[in-house]
């Protein structure tokens, strides 16, 4: 079978490999992009079933100065909504419509937890020092988007004198780097309250990104049409620039010192740079580096080891509902992007002590243990409830209203229940808990207006993109993190052992999101230019 030869190929169509590709296709390189599923975009995709359009990944976006700044130098127009959040423990219910509805929040904590209205204070003085901070962070568009040599203005106006700030933040940033259960340990005394705060986030998340969320709520958007349009315009850009797409191709081995990488169908591709945008442990996985100088495998065989030895972030299951109830019925009571707790009380240590002790010692846990810890686990956690019609009412058809429900939840649980023979058995329980909790609490409506349910496991999201025990974040806040985690070094996360391969998305720095995906993909797309001149 003939080789062909491209400047760069790119592995794994996601956010940061779309980007990557875009930006070298833009520069004029030959560039292919090739990826595992029929469709673009990993965790930032949508799909449609009877009518109804949900998002299988994430339910909406944040610019946090990356993505419309990414979007105007791209000359892409892209109508978008603000996502309005609200939060809501039990019966009370806030809004999250500017600032200063964070006092509003705080008021819904003292009335739940009046004896700890001291310490409730305290949090949110807190909350606000950081929101500040954010402020600063995200404060000008991403200046790896700007042409610095033409823009003189942006230079002078607002680059020049923002950065004496962001370095001084960035200081400030990583004083708040120790997971936010720690934090909160140390300004409020209930376990309860400190659970529901917490609970939030996936386990350890660094305490300055959990206490920004209130921030960052403010700043989420909604393309018109779903968030998958956001994939869609970057794959006519690359296609308008000359860019190649291989999509329904898998690629099994990366030959570095021959510079060409093969797919499931024996077809090699050659290169004179990769970016690796797929997941991370399969690069190492996959990759053969005989021939390769010795100091370039040294490094090599010293990062895969610690990349082999990372622990992948929780993952989400997330239930998708088709229910015969307007709009009207769920916009009285939360808008379409809703975080919602049914229980004060909080999950204690059921989500970690409890569930570490339960899968350790699986060979002697019964079925009636799991389900009964399920049981409990789903009514004192927290849910994000995302309604795409709440934010384009044309996404549904008439009258009718579609619902996604998520929460975070450890991978290997549904790993071990699969082993087990009660995969399908505990996938329905679930929904049915979920949607009983709800009936029973929010949405008194529900439950006998559904008309159809079905929904994705950690399982199902590591089976589809290909995400190391289908982590939706990359890696881990608990255990220590084997790639750039400091802001002031986000530049050199894309970089690898060997010279001329590059890394991005949500495995090459932490923590990652969007935005921080799209940023890798731009900084590896530029260091290909860079070598290209």
């Amino acid at each position: 079978m003939a080789i062909t030869k491209y400047n760069t190929v790119i592995v794994g169509g996601g956010i940061a490999g779309l980007t990557s590709s875009v930006y070298l296709a833009r520069a004029g390189r030959k560039t292919i992009l090739i990826e595992k599923n029929d469709e673009f975009g990993g965790l930032v995709s949508s799909f449609k079933r009877d009518g109804f359009h949900f998002e299988a990944g994430v339910r909406a976006l944040e610019s946090a100065g990356v993505i419309l700044p990414m979007l105007e130098d791209l000359g892409i127009q892209l109508e978008v909504v603000r996502s309005k959040v609200s939060v809501g423990i039990e019966d009370s219910i806030v809004s999250i419509e500017d600032l200063s509805s964070i006092e509003n929040y705080r008021d819904m904590l003292v009335g739940l937890y009046p004896d700890s209205e001291a310490d409730i204070s305290r949090f949110i003085k807190e909350m606000h020092k950081i929101m500040k901070h954010l402020d600063v962070l995200y404060g000008i568009e991403n200046p790896v988007f700007k042409d610095l040599k033409k823009d003189i203005n942006y230079l002078f106006r607002r680059l020049l004198p923002w950065l004496p700030k962001f370095l001084l933040t960035v200081g400030k940033i990583n004083r708040l780097n120790k997971p936010v259960e720690s934090y909160l340990e140390t300004v409020i005394a209930s376990p309860s309250l400190r659970d529901i705060i917490s609970q939030h986030f996936f386990k350890g998340t660094p305490t300055f990104f959990a206490l920004s969320y209130f921030s960052l709520y403010l700043d989420y958007f909604y393309p018109k049409g779903g968030v998958d349009r956001l994939v869609e315009v970057l794959v006519s850009k690359i296609k308008e620039f000359k860019g190649e797409l291989k999509p329904n191709t898998t690629v099994v081995e990366v030959n570095a010192s021959e510079q060409y990488v093969v797919d499931d169908d024996g077809q090699k591709y050659a290169y004179d740079h990769l970016i690796w945008a797929a997941d991370l442990k399969a690069f190492y996985e996959q990759t053969l580096i005989e021939n390769l100088a010795t100091n370039i495998q040294k490094n090599f065989i010293a990062n895969m080891q610690r990349v082999m030895a990372g622990r992948s972030s929780e993952s989400v299951f997330s239930l998708y509902l088709e229910v015969d109830l307007p709009l009207s019925y769920f916009d009285d009571i939360a808008n379409g992007h809703f975080f919602y707790t049914p229980s004060k009380q909080g999950l204690n240590n059921i989500h970690r002590g409890e569930l570490q002790s339960m899968l350790c010692s699986w060979t002697d846990t019964d079925k009636a243990k799991v389900f009964s810890w399920l049981d409990r686990f789903l009514k004192l956690n927290t849910f994000e409830i995302s309604i795409p019609g709440l934010k384009d009412e044309r996404l549904v058809p008439p009258n009718k209203t579609g619902l996604i429900v998520s929460f975070i939840v450890d991978y290997e649980l549904f790993k071990k229940v699969k082993e087990r023979g009660w995969y399908n058995e505990f996938r329905s329980e679930t929904e049915s808990k979920m949607i009983d909790i709800l009936t029973n609490s929010v949405y008194p409506k529900l439950k006998i207006h559904i008309e159809k349910q079905f929904s994705f496991t950690p399982i199902s999201i590591q089976s589809r993109i290909g995400s190391s025990d289908g982590a939706i974040v990359g890696w881990s806040f608990e255990n220590e993190i084997p790639v750039v985690n400091k802001i002031q070094y986000s530049d050199k996360s894309v970089l690898t052992p060997i010279p001329n391969i590059f890394q991005a998305g949500q495995w090459a720095y932490s923590p990652s999101g969007v935005p921080m995906s799209i940023l890798t993909g731009k900084l590896a797309a530029d260091r290909v230019c860079k070598l290209q001149k």
